[in-house]
């Protein structure tokens, strides 16, 4: 019985990942596994996310949204990401229940982290969404949405607030799920051809 492995996921972190996340019992250890491969110290920072990110966007320009992703997941602020927000952070941009997704979204665009959402920060984000898509895939968006500012403009008039007003969590929310184009509008789906 003397065969436990040091690198092996502590019980409470894998109890509480298969709690809030859709991975399995085998999909948490297989990634932890990986994650321990690559990333010995335990931590990731924010130039290895970069680099595993862009992996998933193969035919963009995905640092920016990765530097953005990166800092809404690291929620104790320490300047890396530790193996559980790593998975917080695939399960919330990959699958996650809608109001979550929701939380997540909000606290990607809230850049200064002070509880609101600001045009100017829907426009931030916009454009470093903007950057993942592929150029070939730009002609095919609608006329009010082929540029970051028009997107940005798009996603904002959905709340109804002038360009100066604040946007707070329950509005941003609420304004999303309660018009499909919004929903669209705040991440990057590739377009399928």
């Amino acid at each position: 019985m003397g065969n436990a492995k040091s690198s092996a996921i502590s019980k409470e972190i894998l109890e509480d990942l298969k709690l809030n996340t859709k991975f399995t019992e085998n999909e948490l250890c297989q990634w932890y596994e990986n994650f321990q491969k690559q990333c010995p110290t335990g931590r990731i920072s924010p130039e290895e996310f970069e680099t595993i990110y862009a992996r998933f966007f193969p035919d963009s320009e995905a640092k920016t949204y990765a530097q953005h992703v990166f800092r809404s997941f690291d929620t104790n602020e320490d300047g890396t990401l530790d193996f559980k927000e790593y998975i917080i952070a695939l399960h919330m941009t990959s699958s996650g229940k809608t109001t979550r997704k929701l939380e997540w979204a909000f606290s990607l665009f809230d850049v200064d982290k002070n509880g609101y959402i600001t045009k100017t920060e829907v426009e931030v984000i916009c454009q470093a969404i903007f950057n993942l898509i592929p150029k070939e895939d730009l002609p095919k968006l609608p006329a009010d949405e082929n540029t970051p500012e028009k997107r940005a403009n798009k996603l904002w008039g959905f709340f109804e607030k002038s360009d100066n007003d604040r946007l707070a969590e329950g509005e941003f929310i609420k304004g999303v799920t309660e018009n499909e184009n919004a929903m669209r509008l705040i991440h990057y789906e590739p377009i399928k051809h």
